[in-house]
């Protein structure tokens, strides 16, 4: 099999390929591993046709090595970095992260059509339907009742971003304040589980903006529900639905899931001492810091 790579790569092949070698880096597969492209197209949820297309452009990096009637293995030595995969068109990840910084910076409206992101981006129109594909599964577009997309409610400049900081300081603190607070023990503990296990990804190289985002979420409206007040709730919920867009791109820009993590940790464990007001004032400040890292 000559691994010589195609004039054009086509943008799922390189996608592929980068993921493929993020988890080279991370450690998945380690020196003189087989990579079968049976095997990688079940992993990846792909046909074997852009696998093959994929490991051929790793093989030029040198991060796996090819030998006739063996396939593919990973490099004896390894790869410290990440290397530069370059394709002839954005990818459908590439055009992903630039909708939504766009769409954060204001560049693109409310509606749209796809012909009118045909015209704006370089990108195949299979391209461009996956990636408005997975933005609609992330929640952050919508299909209109007449033609074309519409881009969720959002935070729609610094002034309401400061705006809604503030608010979710206020009631958020207050929520974990309420005489109706009742915590459940099995949520925290299972809640605590899933933050430890995305702190065990220590390099973050497999965590998604949308895993990052739906667990932060989820964790803000568990104590939002716990304060018995519906009132609380609902404007916990709105909140997560405004600032799902700008969570986003902040991910993409700050990787603060660390940090982010780690301060709630801080605030389970204080409720799980049965301190809420501890707790409150751990929750104030991890939204002050949130602030100053958006």
């Amino acid at each position: 099999m000559s691994t010589a790579v195609p004039a054009r790569p086509t943008p799922l092949q390189v996608d592929l390929a980068r993921h493929i070698a993020e988890d080279i880096v991370a450690g998945r597969y380690a020196p003189g591993d087989h990579l079968s492209e049976e095997a990688l197209a079940a992993d990846y949820e792909v046909s074997r046709t852009p696998v093959r297309g994929a490991l051929k452009l790793l093989a030029t990096q040198g991060l796996i090595t090819h030998r006739p009637n063996s396939g593919y293995t990973v490099a004896a030595r390894g790869a410290a970095a990440l290397p530069a995969i370059e394709g002839a068109g954005p990818t459908q990840d590439e055009l992903y992260r630039r909708l939504i910084g766009d769409r954060a910076s204001r560049a693109l409206p409310d509606t749209f059509t796809e012909s009118d992101l045909l015209q704006r981006y370089p990108a195949p129109r299979s391209v461009l339907a996956k990636a408005l594909l997975q933005l609609s599964a992330d929640g952050l577009i919508e299909k209109r009742k007449g033609h074309g997309w519409q881009f969720a409610p959002s935070l729609e400049n610094r002034d309401a971003l400061n705006e809604s900081y503030r608010f979710r300081m206020t009631v958020e603190c207050a929520g974990l304040l309420e005489p109706t607070f009742r915590p459940d023990k099995e949520a925290l503990a299972r809640m605590r589980a899933a933050h430890e296990a995305l702190a065990a990804r220590s390099d973050g190289s497999d965590i998604s903006a949308a895993e990052f985002f739906n667990l932060n979420a989820s964790f803000h409206e568990m104590l939002a529900r716990f304060s018995g007040n519906r009132y609380i709730l609902q404007a916990v919920q709105q909140q997560n639905q405004l600032r799902r867009l700008e969570e986003h791109r902040a991910f993409y820009h700050l990787a603060q899931y660390a940090n982010s993590s780690r301060e709630h940790l801080q605030i389970l464990a204080a409720l799980e001492d049965g301190d809420q007001e501890w707790a409150a004032q751990l929750m104030r400040q991890h939204l002050k810091s949130a602030l100053q890292r958006s």
